[in-house]
């Protein structure tokens, strides 16, 4: 029946348009200027404008302003099906994870989905300095966090952090005082599709491990301010505490497309 009827309605369209004495009302200059309304976005693309909200303009929000709860709480309401965010996740399995760039934030943070070959994990790291929010998409992973190597296994530290700074981590001991020093493990959770958690420089260092040895797992980063992205960022030896600076510039894809 819906071909039936659209043959109909071009068959009449043809019709009219063929119809040299039939009256036209003058076309609106105004309504011809309006142009084609935009489409609704869809959930992940309302997250993605509901992040950049929060965060504000690129002359807005410093991140020492970043309301954390707030960022947590978006990305909990996320809701919509995979499919809206799955042209961002591109996989490979020669890779322990990839990082795809969905957004950049207005220049103040970086947007990303990593996808988790099964089985692997990250190296431990650092943030840079900067705040990040994690939300599982698929599957299951899990986050071991690490004291710095100036912590004991006692919880103590010499380190001089700053309590004003959300994010920071000074080290104050000379590194050949820290050398060798097994990172000490503080905890270990396996969060699961849905969930949301925070990780800055301030509470540790981390790796997030997909443990699944079958299944792909998804989440969503959010880094702000994005630091890594332009200075990098440092990956630790859990057995010596040695840390190495390595370059984060480089994505796997940008914005739903593979880079070469």
């Amino acid at each position: 029946m819906a071909a039936k009827k659209t043959t109909i309605n071009t068959l009449l369209s043809s019709d009219m348009s063929n119809d040299t004495t039939a009256h036209h009302s003058p076309t609106s200059l105004h309504d011809s200027a309006r142009g084609s309304p935009e489409p609704p976005l869809d959930s992940f693309h309302t997250l993605v404008q509901a992040i950049n909200k929060i965060l504000g303009p690129c002359n807005g929000i410093d991140s020492a302003g970043v309301d954390v709860e707030e960022l947590k709480s978006a990305m909990r309401a996320f809701d919509g099906p995979d499919e809206e965010w799955q042209k961002y996740a591109f996989q490979d399995y020669s890779r322990p994870y990839t990082r795809n760039l969905v957004d950049r934030g207005n220049g103040k943070s970086n947007l990303l989905i990593l996808v988790w070959t099964p089985g692997k994990a990250s190296p431990i790291h650092d943030h840079a300095n900067a705040h990040c929010v994690m939300r599982i998409l698929k599957g299951s992973l899990t986050e071991t966090i690490y004291g710095w190597p100036c912590e004991g296994a006692d919880g103590l530290t010499d380190c001089a952090t700053s309590p004003t700074h959300p994010t920071g981590h000074t080290c104050s001991a000379e590194p050949e005082q820290l050398e060798p020093h097994a990172l000490c493990v503080k905890r270990s959770t396996c969060y699961e599709r849905g969930q949301v958690t925070y990780m800055s420089d301030r509470l540790g260092l981390h790796r997030i491990q997909n443990a699944n040895t079958e299944e792909v797992a998804v989440s969503l980063h959010l880094y702000t301010p994005p630091n890594a992205a332009r200075h990098g960022c440092h990956i630790f030896d859990q057995r010596t505490g040695k840390k190495s600076k390595v370059q984060q510039c480089h994505f796997y894809s940008e914005l739903g497309v593979k880079m070469e």
